[in-house]
């Protein structure tokens, strides 16, 4: 993932880890950011002493995550509307919402 353009207006904090994984020397997280609405995030770090960041995602929306988990392929993150976001690790660009409850039966 590529940012053209960051400044502080579009800086979220990711005040509340609600869940974490780890595997194989990574580890996933997830949560949200009470101070921008309850905004999801979920991140990807190396399981180091500094925790280096490799990505993060930001929902667009009003929408916890309260459940990671991550194996070598992706992350799959869970909200606490039970959306089921799947990220591949090498491409979290590329996710997807396997399960949806607002639109039963149909993959977004």
């Amino acid at each position: 993932m590529r940012a053209t353009e960051w400044s502080t207006d579009s800086w979220v904090e990711v005040d509340s880890a609600l869940a974490t994984h780890t595997y194989r020397g990574s580890r996933a997280w997830a949560g949200e950011s009470a101070h921008h609405g309850s905004i999801g995030w979920v991140a990807l770090t190396r399981d180091d002493d500094e925790s280096t960041l490799e990505w993060l995602a930001v929902s667009g929306w009003s929408n916890p995550f309260h459940v990671v988990t991550l194996d070598d392929t992706e992350v799959t993150a869970v909200s606490t509307s039970g959306r089921i976001w799947t990220f591949p690790r090498s491409a979290p660009q590329k996710v997807s919402i396997t399960e949806d409850p607002a639109y039963p039966g149909r993959r977004r």
